[in-house]
């Protein structure tokens, strides 16, 4: 069986909210699974001394451009939050701990996420909004509150960000598929290819 696409992202990435949308089906229609990695994208300009794309200078009014256009061509729902960007430590938290009880939890989990940042332009960084958030796909709130201060499952997601790392990733989002990485949303296309002719 082909390994499955490995799908590294910032739940404060607005390209990272537009491949979510879409790559699951994409690996489906090629009997992929996706394994999806949240990870920290502060945590990595850290590491490499850059910046985010709206805060590099004369890009800012173009990224927010492309943003709004790049998910009308996609048909793809899309608000630019008031806050941007946000700390994403409370989001990713929340999911590793739900991905070691059920992966499709964990999964409608992000989905549910990224539309309220994105969709509702709702602050995700609050521990709150998460909370509410996954209330509604019925967790129980008072121990995903305690799982988000776990040290352990803040170490798991150092650990993943410091992987994605040791991988190169130095933008959102990152896939990878049979070894190969694709960085962006507009990549897609070039993993459409990927699999539908085992490489270049």
């Amino acid at each position: 069986m082909a390994e499955p696409i490995a799908f590294r992202f910032d739940f404060a990435s607005p390209y990272s909210y537009l491949a979510s949308e879409r790559i699951d089906a994409l690996a489906e229609r090629f009997g992929r699974e996706v394994v999806w990695k949240p990870v920290l994208l502060g945590a990595i300009f850290k590491h490499y001394g850059t910046v985010q794309l709206t805060r590099q200078p004369g890009m800012h009014d173009y990224a927010l451009r492309d943003f709004a256009r790049s998910a009308s061509f996609h048909g793809i729902s899309f608000r630019m939050p008031l806050r941007f960007p946000v700390a994403t430590q409370a989001p990713a938290r929340a999911y590793y701990w739900l991905l070691d009880q059920d992966e499709a939890l964990a999964k409608r989990f992000a989905h549910a996420v990224f539309r309220t940042y994105f969709g509702d332009g709702r602050d995700v960084s609050e521990p709150a909004t998460i909370l509410n958030v996954a209330a509604k796909l019925d967790v129980d709130p008072v121990s995903l509150s305690s799982a988000m201060e776990d040290p352990a499952v803040k170490e798991r997601l150092r650990e993943e960000t410091d992987a994605a790392i040791a991988l190169g990733m130095f933008g959102a989002p990152w896939i990878t598929v049979d070894g190969e990485h694709f960085w962006g949303n507009d990549r897609l296309s070039q993993v459409e290819y990927w699999l539908e002719n085992g490489g270049f």
